[in-house]
């Protein structure tokens, strides 16, 4: 059964004492932007006086596999072994983390004994500021920028922009030819709720970054009136 990833992250705090003695719970990696896929090892030891048995581990993400050395379960007192991770990129850009946690014998099924952490660093290679625009329900329709900025060593273009939906008017403007373009997006209608995706096509010569997306929204007011009522 998957865990919320909050979850395994607050049981941080108890991977000491349990037999298995990691000396790091935290891998930090800077993948390279044409990366598909990034590994981390953690080693381990058993350091206690009795024998450690892994009962099962998982991973908080269908992107990321676990497996462990040689399919080993069982460690003797000064045995060591080493949990492999493979994260698949994909679509992912600036830092992500993903969790493992590992359950040995006698942990209940909600508390793992040890949580660790990939934290993969992943360049930005087109990046979008804001990537959602939202506008007031029966608010005011004035339009909405969004900066895009190009950060690789070659320029990106952007070739077009596609809209999903007629709800909102969009018109894609170059500042600096290959380096940075404004999206303006007006709604052409405030007083209904939608929700537009954006598909941004540019010219980047790796497939990944090479297609980008972005929101705009009209929706009603989070706002919180005097009298306690939205």
């Amino acid at each position: 059964m998957k865990l919320a990833c909050g979850i395994w992250l607050a049981l941080i705090s108890l991977i000491h004492g349990v037999g298995l003695d990691f000396p790091t719970t935290l891998k930090e990696i800077h993948a390279p932007a044409d990366s598909k896929t990034v590994t981390a090892d953690f080693a381990f030891t058993n350091n206690s006086d009795k024998a450690v048995m892994v009962a099962k581990y998982d991973s908080t993400c269908s992107c990321m596999a676990v497996t462990i050395k040689n399919g080993k379960l069982r460690y003797a007192p000064g045995e060591s072994g080493v949990v492999r991770t493979e994260f698949s990129m994909g679509n992912f850009s600036g830092t992500v983390d993903k969790v493992v946690a590992l359950w040995l014998d006698q942990d209940s099924a909600d508390k793992p004994s040890l949580v660790l952490t990939v934290r993969v660093h992943i360049p930005v290679l087109v990046a979008l500021e804001p990537k959602t625009l939202k506008w007031d329900l029966n608010g005011k329709a004035e339009p909405k920028t969004i900066q895009i900025t190009m950060h690789h060593e070659k320029p990106i273009r952007v070739i077009s922009v596609n809209a999903s939906t007629e709800a909102f008017k969009h018109e894609i403007k170059t500042i600096d030819e290959g380096k940075s373009y404004a999206l303006i997006v007006t709604p052409t209608a405030i007083q209904v709720p939608s929700l537009c995706i954006f598909r941004i096509e540019t010219d980047c010569n790796l497939e990944k970054h090479r297609i980008q997306q972005v929101f705009a929204t009209v929706r009603r007011s989070s706002a919180i009136t005097p009298g306690g009522k939205p």
